[in-house]
């Protein structure tokens, strides 16, 4: 695969796990996000994933690994404040990272 098609389809897989986290999110937080905001908390996820080390990590007997979700979405919250992409809330930010997970599962099981 070249790198332009890489590329490509790197972004077709995050258009498709954004729309995953849209329908993901209960009716009462479908509008606090716009796509611009999905996006970029997705961005934030992957690096916190990469840099966090937990990709590193070796999975259990039944092949999972332990994430702490409550230390994800706290930093989700720091790095937007950081970044001025507003103030959320962990307990909102939540969704968005279990609709990441519950995506990525989903493709694990096709």
């Amino acid at each position: 695969m070249t790198f332009e098609e890489e590329l490509l389809h790197d972004a077709e897989d995050d258009r498709q796990t954004v729309e995953f986290i849209k329908n993901y999110l209960p009716q009462d937080l479908k509008q606090a996000f716009t796509d611009e905001q999905l996006y970029y908390f997705l961005d934030v996820i992957v690096e916190y994933y990469a840099d966090s080390g937990i990709l590193d990590t070796e999975p259990d007997a039944e092949g999972y690994i332990d994430i702490d979700i409550e230390a994800i979405t706290e930093h989700l919250a720091r790095q937007a404040k950081k970044d001025n992409m507003g103030t959320f809330s962990p307990e909102d930010l939540r969704w968005i990272v279990e609709g990441e997970m519950e995506y990525a599962e989903s493709l694990d099981e096709e």
